[in-house]
């Protein structure tokens, strides 16, 4: 008999869960107190669990956790980590700042949108992850510092961002099951506002999520036409801009996280959108919008002939932008040595 991870259930799932083992909702609040709060996998150390259920969750359940494949350390101080996901490899990427430390986490294995700026786009796609092993990447990196006995206390990941390998609201079911673990104060609990997921603009998606989650939205735009932005984000040809901006309209309508503004992310790809005219698109297309634009210098991929836009026109094409009342900042490159910034993730 096939064991559950019971990192695939929610609260509610595993309430039901152990209704069918004929035990006590509460239960249920205990064991995920266990997991997420205390960092326990091993049944038998649960001690306000009856010896008898620990028994018997240890011969109907598992908690696995992804295993690490390789580890590399940035100069700057980012780590990414190499996941073996049943039998499948992901990349994970941790970031640390000052005042927060964030972890980002992938959702696919690959990815099928085919951006020709990113190079998860180059695997192509093979299979979603199960929230297991979205939830089992930030349960792992916690473990990582914890067993390097680090001074870090209760706070090793505050921010989650939803931007590794993949298009998280292609895999929608297992993403916002998984939001729901970060959320729950038996799970994660992280702050709503501390949770961003971006999305190269799902339409469909975006109004589904409007009825089961409130987390940070933002679009991955990188164009301020559909003709070029079809030519970069093939999945263009699908959701036009003006579609997702509509849906995106009415999400953050209905977000409490986003705080009423638009959040954009935004490649700078040298001669290709970095131009007055391109800018000055960009300020017609987001007119109606409170918004707050993340200019992204681009990072080089083996066999992608894009060049990164020099600082001057990034600064040029920002400055444009800031003096037609439109916000933008720049983007900091981190853990560019070991291929974990932006659009470098691949395996």
């Amino acid at each position: 008999m096939k064991k559950i991870n019971l990192l695939n259930l929610d609260r509610c799932s595993m309430q039901k869960f152990f209704l069918s083992l004929g035990e006590r909702k509460f239960i249920a609040d205990q064991i995920m107190f266990w997991i997420y709060k205390k960092f326990c996998l091993n049944f038998f150390l649960m001690k306000n669990i009856s010896k008898k259920l620990r028994n018997k969750l240890f011969n109907l359940t598992k908690i696995k956790l992804p295993k690490k494949k390789y580890i590399k350390y940035s100069i700057d101080g980012v780590i990414k980590w190499t996941l073996n996901v049943n039998n499948d490899l992901i990349e994970t990427v941790y970031i640390p700042e000052l005042n927060r430390k964030t972890l980002c986490i992938s959702t696919q294995v690959g990815c099928s949108l085919g951006c020709s700026f990113c190079a998860t786009g180059k695997m192509g796609f093979k299979r979603n992850l199960k929230v297991s092993e979205i939830i089992g990447q930030i349960l792992f990196v916690i473990f990582y510092f914890k067993n390097k006995n680090t001074a870090i206390v209760n706070n090793y990941i505050t921010n989650i961002v939803f931007m590794g390998m993949g298009e998280p609201l292609l895999n929608f079911k297992n993403v916002v099951t998984s939001i729901k673990i970060m959320l729950d104060n038996y799970g994660f609990s992280f702050s709503k506002r501390k949770i961003v997921l971006s999305t190269s603009g799902i339409v469909p998606s975006i109004y589904k999520l409007i009825n089961y989650i409130d987390i940070r939205l933002t679009l991955s735009l990188h164009a301020p036409n559909d003709i070029l932005r079809s030519k970069i984000m093939p999945i263009n040809n699908k959701y036009h801009i003006h579609d997702i901006l509509k849906a995106m309209y009415d999400y953050i309508e209905y977000s409490k996280s986003n705080k009423g503004k638009l959040n954009i992310e935004y490649i700078m790809l040298n001669k290709i959108n970095d131009s007055y005219k391109c800018a000055n698109q960009l300020i017609n297309l987001l007119k109606n919008f409170s918004v707050k634009i993340n200019l992204i210098p681009y990072n080089f991929i083996n066999g992608v002939f894009y060049t990164k836009s020099s600082l001057n026109r990034i600064l040029n094409f920002s400055n444009f932008l800031k003096r037609n009342k439109i916000f933008s900042f720049i983007r900091k490159i981190r853990g560019f040595d070991i291929n974990a910034s932006c659009g470098q993730l691949y395996k």
